[in-house]
């Protein structure tokens, strides 16, 4: 009869350390015949360890620092230089009724309780879309925030294209991919390698760690998957020494991510020539290294070639299964992308981010308030009977 007697500690501990043997069995990671023991450092050569992924948090940490004092300092003064000017929102009238709906109930409220709220404010029709109008535009992050957030973006995918370029230039696997797995897995570990590594993988974890702060978009889900398929796949490769395999792949996504912020960094900034040439380079850029390279180069080699030279095994299908998700990701914006291009064929003035919520305007209301002004002045854009019934309610 079973006892609960502990180990090591309690019950639950045993059920830790089975899990762990299980996770970190050889069978899943590696081909028949290889295991952790050939990743072993050995004659002066280093090889990648799980334990090394533990410097990716502090690194993490460190970003989401450089983030707050770059956004506070550098940005502001590029914003300043680029004529980043922030549009003045019309506020929405103090009024707890609405205020309480708005947070409570619902933003956007259907004609039936726009005629409650009427009765119970005393307010037009008119005046309550207004007013939720307003409320709703002053929830959106302005103009400033969006330059900030995509100029940060701008300058680490700027820097990891370069130096992860500069790290794989002199390799041999960057011009002939077959490369990546010869010797595998006892492939030796490069200092530039590590950093690299380390570096893009705390970046990713300091993007999901702000996730909630940053502005959300139409695809904040899909960035999710994006972001945790992305540190999946990362930390994986580093564990089973596919390192190689891993820096090309982040190349390849570190190469049009800049072009992609700075063209949003010009739209905010109104330079509308520069945001739709910029763009156009981007889209380019990213159809060539996200649908063409990374599937029939990369994605080709990782998925046909490994199985010619070892059978199939759990870890090869994980690590393909991510990057075909990340291919799913790439399709689904390049869609979004080729609508901003359709956009912009005809002759648009700007190409607008299709994942942006935009802000609503207040072309309405200057003819509801000449209305409003035949029967007075218009007070916090409300007729002073209404402002008084309004305040006769509270």
């Amino acid at each position: 009869m079973f006892s609960w007697t502990y180990v090591n500690g309690s019950v639950p501990g045993m059920m830790l350390s089975r899990l762990s043997e299980w996770f970190w069995n050889e069978r899943l990671w590696f081909p028949e015949g290889l295991g952790w023991a050939d990743l072993e450092d050995r004659d002066g050569l280093t090889y990648a360890k799980a334990s090394d992924l533990w410097v990716s948090l502090p690194i993490a940490l460190a970003f989401l620092i450089i983030r707050q004092i770059f956004e506070r300092t550098v940005a502001i003064q590029l914003a300043a230089a680029l004529g980043v000017k922030e549009k003045v929102r019309p506020q929405a009238a103090h009024n707890p009724t609405l205020e309480s709906y708005f947070r409570i109930t619902s933003k956007n409220p259907k004609q039936g309780e726009i005629e409650s709220l009427g009765k119970k404010t005393g307010y037009s029709e008119s005046q309550i879309h207004r007013w939720f109008r307003r409320r709703r535009n002053e929830e959106r992050p302005n103009k400033l925030k969006k330059f900030k957030e995509a100029s940060w973006r701008f300058t680490f995918y700027l820097l990891a294209f370069i130096a992860g370029l500069a790290a794989l230039i002199d390799k041999p696997w960057l011009y002939k991919m077959k490369e990546m797995w010869a010797g595998f897995p006892m492939l030796t570990l490069l200092p530039s390698q590590y950093w690299y590594y380390m570096i893009e993988l705390g970046f990713y974890m300091s993007l999901l760690f702000s996730v909630a702060s940053d502005v959300k978009r139409k695809d904040f889900k899909e960035q999710i998957v994006h972001h945790v398929a992305t540190i999946l796949l990362i930390s994986f490769s580093w564990c089973v020494n596919y390192i190689r395999a891993g820096t090309l792949i982040m190349l390849v996504h570190d190469a049009s991510d800049y072009l992609l912020e700075s063209a949003k960094m010009f739209n905010y900034a109104g330079w509308r020539k520069a945001c739709n040439y910029i763009f156009i380079v981007f889209a380019v850029i990213f159809i060539i290294t996200r649908l063409v390279i990374f599937p029939f180069w990369i994605l080709h080699c990782t998925w046909v070639y490994p199985v010619t030279v070892y059978p199939p095994f759990f870890g090869y299908y994980f690590f393909n299964g991510l990057l075909f998700v990340l291919q799913c990701l790439h399709i689904f914006w390049a869609v979004l992308i080729l609508r901003m291009a359709i956009k912009f064929l005809p002759g648009n003035n700007i190409v607008e981010d299709e994942r942006s919520d935009r802000e609503e305007t207040d072309t309405e209301d200057d003819e509801e308030e000449q209305e409003d002004r035949k029967n007075g002045p218009v007070q916090n854009g409300h007729s002073p009977l209404n402002n008084n019934h309004h305040r006769k309610t509270e």
